[in-house]
């Protein structure tokens, strides 16, 4: 498919080209990807720069790095290329035994170790030739889907942008944690001694405050919280080795477990914290991508 615009002759193929360019910042990556050799690929990248005006990738020691310019169209490049692939696609039908793609799922890493492992083994099994990239939250918000960066995202949605679609799939709930023979443990749990304790948060924004700091003061009540961090996992291994106090969500409990923490229940009334998925609408009729969301929808522990 030739797109011409001004008088210049753009090959669909190079848009293909640059975004796998783009996503692998590597020719011998990007390559093997298209089923190229390495020449073939570079000649491909010669066009692309000639086409585009700009370098597009450049040296940066022994790795590659994208232009400017190259990060500012990457996701008007990545869109294109999407629609084009939905608009070929036979019948919104897919073959994913010979399907050859790499989707980014945007999530908080609870997510990628609670539903991870169980996703990859049935892409493997469905879907051998789809790679998945798990990405991390940024602290802070930046319009991920629309801009092409990530294909999906999975957890507790705030987005409130009209372009985005958004799937509610089930209210989790917080428990408390904390390591074996914590002496929180001797006795009951009443919201005094919860709040007595030293607490870590976890946020990705850096947050020392949260839900849990509001119903406290509803009773009069406030905690100490001495540290924050953006990982939840990073903050399991903290709370195993201390006598702070953390939070987790309910899915996450085996994780919490496996490294011989303890959970109980909050003597709190914390607001639910609903769990879903998002995606732009440019993936709507993707079958390949509702496949995906499928996958993800009955993975996640509801």
């Amino acid at each position: 498919m030739r797109v011409t615009q001004s008088g210049l002759g753009l090959d669909l193929n190079l848009l293909l080209a640059l975004d796998v360019l783009l996503e692998e910042s590597s020719v011998s990556r990007a390559a093997a990807r298209l089923h190229l050799s390495e020449p073939a690929m570079s000649r491909t990248l010669g066009r692309i720069r000639k086409a585009l005006g700009d370098p597009v990738l450049v040296r940066a020691g022994r790795t590659m790095v994208p232009t400017p310019h190259a990060l500012a169209v990457q996701g008007e490049v990545r869109a294109v290329v999407e629609r084009a692939r939905a608009l070929f696609l036979a019948g919104g039908r897919v073959d994913l035994e010979t399907l050859t793609r790499t989707f980014t799922v945007l999530a908080h890493d609870s997510f990628a170790a609670a539903v991870g492992a169980a996703l990859l083994r049935r892409t493997a099994r469905e879907a051998p030739g789809v790679r998945l990239r798990f990405l991390t939250e940024s602290h802070v918000d930046l319009p991920v889907l629309r801009e092409g960066v990530a294909d999906l995202e999975l957890g507790v949605i705030d987005s409130r942008s009209p372009e985005v679609r958004t799937e509610h799939l089930f209210d989790d709930r917080m428990l408390g944690v904390v390591r074996r023979g914590h002496p929180l443990l001797r006795g009951r749990i009443s919201a005094r001694r919860f709040a007595a304790g030293e607490h870590l948060t976890v946020s990705r924004r850096g947050r020392l405050e949260g839900p849990v700091d509001a119903a406290l003061a509803e009773r009069g009540l406030s905690r100490r919280v001495v540290a924050g961090i953006g990982s939840l996992a990073a903050s399991l291994f903290v709370l195993r080795e201390t006598d702070l106090i953390g939070l987790l969500a309910s899915r996450t409990v085996p994780q919490a477990e496996a490294l011989g923490l303890v959970t109980f229940e909050v003597p709190l009334d914390l607001p639910p914290l609903p769990v879903g998925l998002a995606w732009h609408p440019r993936h709507d009729a993707d079958p390949a991508h509702v496949w995906l969301r499928g996958c993800a929808r009955e993975l996640l522990p509801g």
